[in-house]
């Protein structure tokens, strides 16, 4: 800049980085079908993990599996540092140590997402190690869940994602939280959501894009709430990617299975094909 103003000292200099990031806010048709290929393979490598997760695995061979899926199917990085985190890990927002031996019954929150022709995907999943939800496991679990299909019930053009106003979908999701179950002490729930509901997703897994303004058709969002108890060990978190469109909103993660029967019954085939399988 200095040398520019020192070059030419008539010319006027404006920063248009605001320009371009509100460029980037609504995807065009290309980019929507990069970040499709991108939450593809992500949603893969969720499954296999499914497969995988099991007492007794580590928590980086997990995440090298599904850095393998993404590898395999065309992606050329990952969005973000693999998270892993089994037991207390599962309770850390950014955890990346990756050191864990997975216990028996320790839950499992898997935050993974490839990064396809520079676009990022974001998702989560939360797994029981053994492969079977304890009574309090499903409890969080199906709370969170409820929280989140509320939110994609309710999200559209025109809500939002601030954290105040009769527009917002993270209120939504907060609020269902809050008024479902308690803690160990008789407390509600809404203290251990202790994050936004979403965020844009785009060449950056945190793409432009201000949680308060409105939901407009073509904006690519996460929708993830969670509940991370320390004291408990516990910590739930289910995201998916979800396109805006004019009517409403098209989940792209749809693929990867959120319901928690689901989720055991692919963990008991898994668990089932390892045990039958001839030994080497």
């Amino acid at each position: 800049m200095d040398w520019l103003k020192q070059t030419a000292p008539s010319v006027t200099v404006k920063d248009i980085r605001s320009n371009i990031s509100d460029l980037r806010v609504v995807k065009s048709p290309t980019e929507v079908a990069l970040l499709r290929q991108a939450i593809d393979l992500s949603d893969d490598a969720h499954l296999d993990a499914m497969k995988m997760v099991r007492p007794g695995a580590w928590e980086y061979q997990i995440a090298a599996k599904m850095v393998e899926t993404h590898a395999m199917g065309g992606s050329e990085a990952e969005a973000y540092a693999p998270i892993v985190g089994a037991g207390p890990n599962s309770t850390v927002l950014h955890y990346d140590k990756l050191s864990r031996k997975i216990e028996d019954g320790d839950i499992v929150v898997l935050d993974v997402g490839a990064q396809y022709s520079g676009y990022a995907a974001d998702i989560t999943r939360t797994l029981p190690a053994n492969g079977k939800f304890t009574p309090r496991q499903r409890e969080i679990y199906e709370i969170v869940l409820g929280a989140q299909e509320a939110a994609l019930k309710a999200i559209k053009p025109g809500m939002d994602m601030c954290r105040k106003g009769n527009k917002s979908v993270y209120k939504i999701a907060y609020d269902y939280i809050d008024s479902h179950g308690k803690d160990q002490h008789g407390k509600s729930l809404g203290q251990y959501f202790i994050h936004g509901l979403g965020h844009n997703i785009g060449l950056d897994v945190h793409d432009p894009g201000d949680t308060c303004r409105p939901l407009a058709p073509g904006m690519v969002v996460t929708v993830e709430p969670g509940i991370y108890i320390p004291e408990e060990n516990l910590g739930v978190r289910i995201e998916d990617d979800v396109l805006i469109t004019e009517s409403g909103s098209e989940l792209l993660s749809r693929k990867l299975p959120r319901n928690p029967d689901e989720i055991e019954k692919i963990m008991a085939e898994s668990a089932k094909e390892r045990t039958s399988a001839p030994s080497r």
